[in-house]
């Protein structure tokens, strides 16, 4: 009776096969996020560092580096442009994302069926992508112009008044320009999230005699959570960064009504030639995004990455 022997050779074998398994099921090495890591400490962690250390000084630009307490920050904190850069900053953020909100999520679904004329569509909606903040607020400015804009060259005495020097009227103004431009992106980040819906749900749904506000309602909103926390996120964080298309349309005015932190900030350091002030509202700025962010992220729960076809 003969037994069964293995060689080394085939143990050697079974032990590379166990090894790779148990690599497999563990993921790819740790090390190879460290390009990516030195990347981000490199250019956003230590510039990070030297903003907050920033601060802390008093420096205009181009002098010695003088530390000085807390005495930006209490003139940043103690100005009351400040205070108003914050309001207008989140009435921006407020009233842009309304008006995108609902709009992308639509134009979103409408332009992720099938049809060609729907696609050729999404291509006119997708064009503001192609062009910058800058040429889009060139662009607006002079449409916008009281005597030689769009509203006397067709001869409309309403889109004749001064939009951009009325501070009753700049606000929604901006807010306009602002969707007119942003609305095309987060209406793609809809449109690929509708389409990864499967038809079997639709389906099922015409089955049972659903109507198409009780799909959308039922089955495209919810399936689309994560996809609303994304968009969401980038347009609240994102108003944040509205600096170029403001600076060219309004810069600021009339007044304070469109100065926003941003800006707020490019002119207390540029201008007013306070590095230091400037710094402490940049960090200002960063602990306001970093706290939407994570605010947003939450609200998709602590599982957010799982499927969004658990339980259908």
């Amino acid at each position: 009776m003969s037994a069964t022997t293995t060689t080394p050779q085939q143990e050697l074998g079974v032990g590379r096969t166990t090894g790779t398994r148990r690599t497999l099921e563990k993921g790819p090495s740790g090390w190879l996020a460290v390009p990516a890591l030195a990347f981000f400490m490199l250019f956003a962690i230590l510039p990070l560092l030297g903003v907050l250390f920033l601060s802390f000084t008093r420096w205009d630009g181009l002098g010695e580096i003088k530390l000085d307490g807390l005495s930006s920050w209490n003139t940043v904190l103690a100005d009351p442009v400040t205070g108003n850069a914050l309001l207008v900053t989140a009435k921006i953020m407020f009233f842009s994302f309304i008006v995108q909100a609902p709009i992308s999520l639509l134009l979103g679904v409408f332009t992720a069926a099938s049809q060609k004329y729907r696609a050729a569509l999404a291509v006119l909606y997708f064009v503001p992508l192609l062009l910058s903040s800058a040429a889009v607020a060139i662009a607006f400015k002079a449409l916008l112009d009281p005597n030689f804009g769009l509203g006397p060259g067709l001869g409309l005495p309403f889109l004749a008044q001064d939009w951009l020097g009325n501070s009753d009227l700049v606000l929604f103004v901006v807010v306009f320009v602002i969707a007119w431009q942003f609305v095309p992106f987060h209406t793609l980040i809809y449109q690929g999230g509708v389409r990864q819906i499967p038809a079997s749900l639709y389906e099922a749904a015409q089955i049972d005699g659903a109507g198409r506000v009780q799909q959308f309602f039922n089955i495209t909103l919810p399936q689309l959570k994560y996809t609303m926390i994304t968009s969401s996120t980038l347009m609240v964080v994102g108003s944040l960064a509205y600096f170029d298309l403001i600076f060219v349309l309004t810069a600021g005015g009339p007044g304070y009504s469109t100065r926003l932190l941003p800006l707020h900030m490019y002119l207390t350091g540029f201008k007013a030639n306070d590095m230091g002030a400037a710094s402490a509202l940049g960090v200002i700025l960063v602990v306001i995004g970093l706290a939407l962010a994570l605010f947003l992220q939450r609200l998709g729960g602590k599982n957010r990455n799982a499927s969004q076809l658990e339980g259908a």
